[in-house]
């Protein structure tokens, strides 16, 4: 877990919340338009997911390491780059190298590892460890923002790109195994028998679970969930600037981070005790209210309290994503079809922070851009509500569905 928690501060601080932070400082420095500039956005996510496929089979046979190693550096090549655009389309370019980074040195790769190590309490394990994403936003982001602003793009982004570098590779390489039995241990950290055969790995079959009900409308759900909540966050600086001042707006990632870090630890402990398709059904319920009262609120503490809310949301929403998938379907196919869902739902964590760009810039605020999110996200609620429940039927060792965990 701890290796996971360290490469997903590094890779949330200064990707996930950080793009937030050079969406500000390009959009002062090169004065490009907030639409353009969210199409990089886009670019940067959909690159991360298709990625992501080829992440999933890579870490299916091979060491996880080789992947947070590969994304370390290909991560920091593009931060260097970053500082030194100078044309949107080297921007775009840039964006989707970074993009790829992200993707190999993140969730899909963290997520796998933890659910292989961690049966039992599942739940709390993928909390903690995700919890290194909102732990980015507190530990890594204000500062980033600080050292942007006063060293402006060019100056900061070598030293971002050590960080990345070091930051993923280290604990990559000396805190993540791929597997329990390289060390002799089962899951849940038993010690196996010397000389036993491999686990079997239990879960539903690729294609029955990717023609299932469930696997549609978790995928269509975080389309929407993820759109409207990865665009709120991509225009959250910039929106509390407009509404704030400078030095108050670096603030506004910190109280969503932290906020999202006490709720997601608390989520790993009691969301288990009721059923998860009922539980992301609020938490997009809960998101909603927070996203509309974002874009209506002109005053900074009213503001404030609904990025609080949001943050609240926002990491147990991101949470629920791979406990949903591994609760349903099991350990054994868990990083393909994790991969693919993620894949799905780039659609709306790809065109989310381009559609709240396009309309801040049409309508001349955030208002309706914050107001439409929000629809996307009870929109989300009605898809998650006719998912059917989230049965456990993973770790449960069936001869029909079971193989060695040697791989494929």
């Amino acid at each position: 877990m701890a290796g996971g928690f360290l490469i997903l501060t590094t890779g949330a601080g200064l990707g996930f919340y950080g793009l937030a932070v050079y969406l500000n400082a390009l959009s002062k420095e090169k004065g490009w338009d907030v639409g353009a500039l969210s199409l990089g956005t886009t670019v940067f996510f959909v690159v991360s997911g298709f990625t992501g496929l080829a992440v999933a089979r890579m870490i299916a046979r091979r060491d996880a390491r080789r992947a947070v190693l590969l994304g370390a550096v290909v991560g920091a090549v593009a931060l260097l780059l970053l500082g030194r655009v100078t044309a949107i389309w080297q921007l775009y370019l840039v964006y989707a190298l970074y993009g790829v980074g992200f993707s190999a040195a993140g969730l899909v790769t963290v997520t796998t590892v933890v659910t292989r190590w961690y049966h039992r309490r599942r739940a709390m394990a993928i909390s903690v460890a995700s919890t290194g994403l909102s732990f980015g936003g507190v530990a890594l982001t204000p500062a980033m923002k600080w050292f942007v602003d006063d060293q402006g793009m060019a100056g900061a982004t070598p030293w971002l790109a050590l960080i990345f570098l070091f930051g993923c590779a280290l604990p990559g390489w000396f805190l993540l195994r791929s597997d329990p039995a390289e060390l002799g241990f089962l899951p849940d950290g038993e010690r196996a028998v010397v000389g036993s055969a491999p686990p079997l790995l239990s879960g539903t079959p690729y294609q029955v679970a990717l023609k299932s009900r469930f696997f549609f409308t978790v995928s269509l759900g975080y389309v929407l969930s993820l759109g409207s909540q990865v665009g709120g966050i991509q225009q959250l600086v910039k929106l509390a600037e407009e509404r704030t001042t400078a030095s108050t707006a670096a603030f506004a990632t910190l109280a969503l981070a932290i906020t999202s870090i006490v709720a997601r630890l608390l989520g790993g402990k009691v969301f288990p005790k009721y059923p998860l398709a009922r539980v992301i059904t609020v938490l997009s319920f809960f998101q909603m209210i927070a996203l509309v009262g974002m874009g209506l609120s002109h005053s900074a503490v009213l503001l404030f309290a609904f990025i609080i809310l949001f943050g609240a949301t926002v990491g147990n929403i991101l949470m629920m994503q791979p406990l949903l998938i591994a609760e349903r379907f099991g350990v054994r196919e868990y990083p393909r079809l994790f991969s693919r869902t993620q894949f799905v739902s780039l659609f709306g964590t790809a065109g989310g922070p381009w559609l709240l760009g396009w309309l801040h810039d049409v309508a001349g605020g955030y208002e309706t851009a914050y107001v439409v999110a929000g629809g996307m996200s009870l929109a989300g609620v009605v898809v998650f509500t006719i998912g059917g429940p989230a049965e456990n039927t993973s770790d449960h060792t069936d001869g029909s569905i079971a193989t060695q965990s040697t791989g494929r």
